[in-house]
Order: C-alpha cells, then structure tokens, then sequence
C-alpha cells in the first residue's frame, strides 16, 4: 500500500473532484479504469476509490496523443481552427517532449488566479490592469510560445509580455546582446520581470556592473525550473524588488504561488494536490489533479517533483530525480544541498554531482572574485555533514556550467 500524504483538510478542493470525475470517464485514456470514473462520486468512500486509482505517466500522455484526450466527435484540427485549443510542448526537463492541449484563454486565467495568492502581486494587478512584464529564460521553450528563432523584438511582443532573451546559454552571450536586453526592457518599462532564475541572475550581475535600474519594477517573479538561495540573493540586492517564486508546468498550470510572507501556496482552484511516497520527514512526490482543463484533464498525474506540505505553506525540494543518495542510504533533495549555500557570498550559480563511488564534486560560477577560502571550506563541511560523506568534497570555480537539452539547470545530480 502507497504511503500517502494528501490534503485531506482540504474536502472542497476533492468534492470538486468527485464532482468532475462522471464527466471524465468518456476520455479515452481513462475509459476502463478500475473502479469507474462515474462510480465514485456514489461511493461509500469517494477518497478512498479515488486513491486506487493508477497514476497518470508523461509516457501515458504523449501515446495515441491526442486520440488519448480527445472525446467522441471531437477533432483536434476542427478545434483549432474554431480556436478553442492551444497545442503547446513541455520544455522536456526529465523526458522527451509532451504534447499539451489547452482551453483558450485558460493559461492566462489560471495563471492570474496563482499570482492573486500573494496580496502584493494583487495589488500591482489591481493597479496595474494588463501589467507589463518582460521574460527572460530559455528561448527553447516560454511558457506559451518559443521564440528561439524570433529575432525582431516585434516577434517577441505577445500582448502584455516581451520575451527579451535569445540566447540558450546566458554564460556565453556576448556584453553587446546583454546591452541589448538591458535597452529593449528599459524601453517595455514593465511592472515585472518573470524569470529563469539562472538567466535572471546572469542578467541581474551585468545591470549591478553598468549601473542599470528599471525604475518601473513592483517585483520579480521566479519560475521554470528550481531557484537557489544564491540566485535570489542576487535577484533582490541588484533589482532591490521583492522576489517570488511561482512554481508548476506547462501541462498542469501553476500549482504554488510564494505569498507575501515567502510562504508558497497551493492554487486550489485550479487543481487538487496528493503526496505519495513519503519519507519520515514528510518529504514524498507531488501528484496532481487538474480542474480547469477540460480538453486535457490529468487525473493523479505523477510531475516529478519532490514536496513537503506544512501547515504554513508547502516547500518544493526539486526533481525526484536529482536526489543524492547519502553514505546512510537517506534521500537528500536539491532544496536541502541548497540551504547549505545560505548566507554564502560570490556564488551566482552551482552544480552538485555525485560520482558513482558516492564522491561529490562541487562546480560554481563566482560572481565577482568568489567566495573567500573560509566561506568555501564552511560550504564544503555544511556538504560533507549533510550527505554523511567521509569523502572530502572536491570544489572547483568554472566559467560556466552546460544546461540539460531543454535549456535548464540541474543543481543537483545523482550518479544515476
């Protein structure tokens, strides 16, 4: 039986569920499932049928697509063309490519009702309709549109948001492109940035040695992939804004939202949230229910990554995947290798991977002259203790770090 953690305070977010799962059991991809989709809404224990059923695979998602998703009568062509659907791809961080369908106009709305957890962003909405912002991550993949072959900033203006990056790997662009990004977000004057943390950063660094402001921000907004201490460290010292962090996927929409207490929340209307696997600190896989999608709804789809709800709000540890293993066979998770590098000064960015002989070897990008020798060797220990190493660790200072295929950063990286 799964060790299982899920909201169960949160009855009105699962009769939500139990209200749409009838509607359901007409999508091919859960036609036969046991027990039946239309039962359990009648069931004595609706919760308890609802956790017997299997859990939903990116592998399930991209076979037969959209022959998978789509309902009796419905045409993915005809859908397009009368504009009820979106056709998008994940950013492929762990696996190849998946396909997404997604209601017109719902990216935009769900994503609001996320940003509307945190009464600052509220208030900037508020003041602010249709609120400005300027993206920069991965030109591989943006949220809704990608936009590596856009080269006119007129290609790269969707509506309210100019995407200002064109480069894969921020290490490597040149002082005239990061010139250019700095001059095209001074001229959009946004009210917010939405960054990759790790570009962000990058960028963050070059406006700190050129004296550059953007007097127009109200606060920074950190999605796409894991943000680190020192990444938003960096943030909030060059652009003097507060920074938040929004956290969910391409295919689920936003699930968690930081509020203005750096508490991260659930957008409960959007999607009900499960945590399987747990280990005894309460640290287990996220699987999550959509709500809102109704040409793709996802029913205990498993996303990968590792959470711990707390009664203050929930903590996101990072990809399942990037767990280190500890010489005592304990599960160590990106979030708890980055608090290692609290207070760590002349870090911008870093990379932890295990060797298969259980030896780590630590790579940085410095910003500026790096940390002190002290500063390094308190960073080593704090590494060394929390992995249970007997094995010093190897610390290195590189130019960059290379990104996976999609374009993002992994701090931390198992053997396997």
């Amino acid at each position: 039986m799964q060790t299982l953690v899920a909201e169960h305070r949160d009855t009105e977010t699962f009769a939500r569920v139990a209200e749409l799962l009838p509607g359901w059991a007409d999508v091919p991809l859960y036609r036969g499932r046991q027990p039946r989709l239309d039962t359990i809404p009648g069931a004595e224990c609706p919760r308890c049928e609802f956790l017997e059923l299997p859990f939903v695979t990116k592998r399930e998602m991209r076979e037969n697509f959209p022959g998978n998703f789509l309902r009796s009568g419905q045409v993915l062509g005809r859908l397009l063309d009368l504009e009820l659907v979106e056709l998008e791809y994940t950013s492929g961080t762990s696996e190849e490519r998946v396909p997404v369908l997604l209601g017109r106009d719902w990216w935009p709305r769900q994503e609001e009702a996320a940003l509307r957890l945190n009464r600052t962003v509220a208030g900037v909405l508020d003041r602010w309709p249709g609120a400005r912002r300027a993206t920069l991550t991965t030109p591989n993949c943006n949220g809704l549109v990608c936009d590596s072959a856009a080269r006119q900033r007129s290609e790269r203006t969707h509506g309210s948001t100019l995407y200002v990056n064109r480069s894969r790997i921020p290490f490597l662009q040149e002082e005239s492109e990061l010139a250019r990004m700095a001059g095209e977000i001074g001229d959009w004057a946004p009210q917010f940035l939405d960054l990759d943390p790790v570009h962000g950063a990058w960028f963050a660094l070059y406006c700190e040695r050129e004296g550059i402001r953007f007097p127009s921000l109200q606060f920074l907004l950190v999605s796409y992939e894991f943000v680190s201490t020192a990444h938003r460290r960096i943030l909030e010292r060059v652009f003097q804004a507060p920074v938040f962090n929004l956290y969910g996927s391409t295919e689920t929409g936003h699930l968690l939202m930081e509020d203005e207490h750096g508490r991260m929340q659930p957008s409960r209307t959007h999607a009900y949230l499960e945590v399987v696997e747990v280990d005894a600190r309460g640290v287990g896989n996220l699987v999550v229910t959509t709500l809102t999608n109704e040409y793709m709804p996802l029913l205990r789809y498993r996303i990968g990554d590792l959470v711990e709800p707390r009664r203050e709000g929930w903590l996101v540890h990072g990809r399942h995947r990037d767990a280190l293993p500890s010489d005592d066979g304990r599960r160590v998770t990106t979030w708890e290798v980055d608090q290692c590098f609290t207070g760590v000064e002349g870090v911008m960015h870093y990379q932890l991977r295990q060797q298969p002989d259980g030896r780590c070897r630590l790579r940085f990008v410095p910003e500026g002259g790096g940390p002190g020798g002290g500063d390094l060797r308190a960073l080593a220990s704090r590494l060394e203790a929390l992995l249970g190493s007997c094995s010093p660790i190897q610390v290195e200072s590189v130019d960059n770090l290379p990104p996976t295929p999609s374009g993002k950063y992994r701090l931390t990286h198992p053997a396997t």
